[in-house]
């Protein structure tokens, strides 16, 4: 999921309101990544107003850590480049049972967890970390989405609009967005896929 789509499911939409979205944009670009770059947030101990962001980038894992702070302080955020030969993974492990499904990931300590219509969220950032830590080319999530640009339209490479123009369009939208139904699988299927760093 690209930065501006987490705003859907911030507990607190100040935590990333436009203003924060364009401060984090500006230091993923700075490090590499695509201003609304895809990647995971994780909330700190003050849920809504701390976070940590993590993108991958050809030259390695961006990471940004972020205070939302007061309206009058504005927002504060540092990053950093964690270059592929040093990004800390963990295993990659999949469970199914009963017609649900649960996917968990783990990336620089941090644990990422995913059930049901979000497990494929999860799966699809992993297979990001595992081909940039392998040195393989980054998949792009947007043509496994179906969003590949059409004949006519923004072609591979053009600038996307920022994570603060995305999360101001989508506030102006009111129209649900339906849930994919959980995949069918045999009751108590269970699969762990084991994927280790370079030592």
């Amino acid at each position: 999921m690209r930065l501006s789509g987490w705003r859907a499911r911030a507990p607190g939409k100040e935590g990333l309101n436009p203003k924060v979205l364009e401060t984090v944009g500006t230091i993923l670009e700075a490090l590499g990544a695509d201003a609304d770059a895809h990647g995971w947030l994780t909330w700190g101990d003050e849920t809504g107003s701390r976070w940590t962001y993590v993108a991958p980038c050809p030259a390695g894992l961006a990471v940004v850590n972020v205070r939302a702070g007061s309206p009058t302080d504005g927002p504060r955020a540092g990053g950093r480049l964690v270059r592929w030969a040093k990004v800390q993974v963990g295993e990659l492990a999949v469970e199914t049972e009963r017609g649900h499904r649960l996917v968990m990931f783990q990336v620089e300590g941090q644990p990422i967890r995913g059930t049901d219509d979000h497990a494929g969220e999860v799966a699809a950032f992993a297979a990001l970390i595992l081909a940039g830590v392998d040195g393989r080319p980054l998949p792009d999530l947007d043509a496994q989405a179906g969003n590949r640009p059409r004949a006519g339209g923004a072609k591979p490479g053009t600038a996307r609009p920022g994570p603060a123009k995305a999360a101001a369009a989508e506030a102006g939208s009111s129209k649900p967005s339906g849930k994919a139904a959980p995949a069918r699988t045999s009751p108590s299927t269970k699969l762990v896929v084991r994927s280790g760093g370079p030592a």
